[in-house]
């Protein structure tokens, strides 16, 4: 069946090679957005002629300006966002823009009834119970683009969910495996920018540095698969070539392959159930040889304890930590800190807020501003 596709956030890294997975087989682009790059946003809506384009009020004249002389439709900010995601035309809506502002498109193509293709880890992170439970009520699916989670997903296939035991989510373990903490205190921006395996926005590669990718993403597990914390382990795998694997009760261990590239995991969420050929080139296990497995390092790597600590401690926790987290990404993206604070910024979230519940969509709003004027007035 041909589909109809919005992509969120489609000048990013998933964003533009989504939009190379839709051209290889022939889906309709009915909408597209980007915070900031009118530039590529342009080129994009030319080349692709969506009905509807979004991006970020800073942006939004210029924008306008660019392709005034077409008829797509130019919106902004998070009402663009959300307007995109209600469409009726959408069959699926890809979520790949970065940070809490993902939210609530995602929520609002729920209540619209459509399925999403979900990329953007703070929609589950930090209200993962409420867009379960929306997705739930509404018949809808979400189908993850992260490729551990679309390796577990994968796995489940043909499968009674009820006999899975655990899931194992590998982590390539970022460019700072084997170092230590004080090894870390001497880590510059460059050195964090430098992943070894993927190619992403420098936002992401920061979380994969310090493995906070992988306590969020630990997180999202959690609400994807209604699985307990104590369900969920990671291992190291520095080749990046099993995803991530799952467990029965048979203690039969089936996993997930593929070289590491993220249009594998973006067709099989925007094509599923069908399986056809992507643009990208195939495994050769001969070529890699050996393939390696080793326990993550929790003392070191804070922001990876902290992640799953706020899981097991429930409610506002793991909004706390994410909205942190992305505020002191930020400052040391921005040289206002060192790569060693990120870590104990997060985890000082734990102990400077008390319990609050995430019932509703307000709720999580709440628990992010709190989190984010704390670590502002940490940081400057």
């Amino acid at each position: 069946m041909r589909k109809t596709v919005s992509v969120l956030g489609s000048t990013g890294s998933i964003g533009t090679q989504s939009l190379e997975v839709c051209e290889k087989h022939g889906l309709d682009i009915l909408a597209l957005s980007a915070e900031k790059n009118a530039v590529l946003l342009e080129e994009q809506a030319r080349k692709y002629n969506p009905q509807y384009v979004s991006i970020g009020e800073g942006k939004y004249k210029e924008l306008k300006e660019r392709l005034s002389d077409t008829d797509i439709k130019v919106l902004c900010g998070t009402d663009g966002l959300c307007e995109i995601a209600r469409l009726e035309k959408n069959d699926i809506v890809l979520n790949s823009v970065v940070g809490m502002v993902g939210l609530l498109p995602t929520l609002t193509a729920i209540e619209s009834g459509k399925d999403v293709a979900l990329a953007n880890k703070e929609t589950l992170v930090a209200g993962g119970e409420i867009v379960m439970s929306s997705a739930r009520k509404k018949g809808v699916e979400i189908y993850p683009v992260d490729s551990e989670h679309s390796a577990i997903f994968q796995c489940l296939q043909g499968n009674r969910r009820e006999q899975l035991r655990k899931i194992i989510l590998t982590a390539s373990g970022g460019p700072f495996f084997k170092k230590n903490y004080e090894d870390l205190k001497k880590v510059t921006k460059a050195d964090a920018l430098k992943h070894p395996n993927w190619s992403m926005g420098s936002k992401i590669t920061i979380d994969s540095a310090t493995l906070m990718n992988k306590g969020l993403e630990f997180i999202e597990a959690k609400w994807l698969f209604d699985l307990a914390p104590e369900q969920i382990e990671i291992v190291v795998h520095r080749q990046s070539i099993v995803h991530s694997a799952v467990e029965y009760n048979d203690f039969s261990v089936i996993a997930q392959l593929g070289v590491p590239d993220m249009k594998i995991p973006i067709q099989y969420a925007l094509l599923y159930p069908d399986r056809m050929p992507c643009p990208t080139k195939p495994l050769s296990l001969t070529d890699y040889g050996c393939l390696t497995f080793e326990k993550p390092d929790y003392d070191t790597f804070v922001c990876l304890r902290t992640a799953i600590k706020a899981v097991n401690l429930g409610g506002a926790y793991p909004c706390l930590v994410n909205s942190a987290n992305e505020e002191a990404v930020g400052a040391f993206l921005n040289d206002r800190i060192e790569f060693i604070k990120i870590g104990e910024i997060v985890s000082s979230v734990i102990e400077k807020f008390d319990l609050m519940e995430i019932s509703c969509y307000d709720d999580v709003v709440k628990a992010d501003r709190m989190a984010r004027e704390y670590v502002r007035n940490i940081t400057g």
